[in-house]
């Protein structure tokens, strides 16, 4: 377990490099980018391809780590049971609940009552007036 410590936190530091290294590279818009001078340790040139490279380094390490770090996670965890020590049981009803607009299982069902039905007038527009 404290290989998985020591990788977790090398990772957070590599991360944490990359985010720095990606910020300090000069972009299209400016950026957060360092600007060099000719005069200075190197040219603007050498710094851009040193952060280019220093990038994909980092990036690399990154996501090699992720992959050693999630193939240890599961070997230290494939062993494990659930644990349902804490699992809550649920009342189980017996009888489904009583429907109240139902009628009475021992009742009759009351009879349905028809109204009479309308006969509506032959022409709609002369109505029941121009009989």
């Amino acid at each position: 377990m404290s290989l998985f410590i020591f990788l977790t936190v090398v990772q957070a530091i590599i991360a944490a490099l990359l985010v720095v290294v990606i910020l300090m590279q000069k972009s299209e818009g400016g950026g957060l980018g360092v600007g060099g001078s000719p005069a200075g340790f190197m040219s603007a040139r050498g710094a851009a391809d040193f952060m280019t490279r220093a990038t994909t380094v980092l990036a690399s390490l990154f996501v090699l780590l992720s992959i050693i770090l999630a193939a240890l996670a599961v070997g230290a965890t494939s062993g494990r049971e659930i644990d349902t020590s804490l699992e809550r049981a649920t009342p189980v009803q017996n009888a489904p609940a009583a429907d109240p607009l139902a009628p009475a299982q021992g009742a009759p069902a009351p009879a349905q009552q028809q109204a009479p039905a309308q006969q509506a007038p032959a022409d709609p527009l002369k109505g029941a007036a121009g009989q």
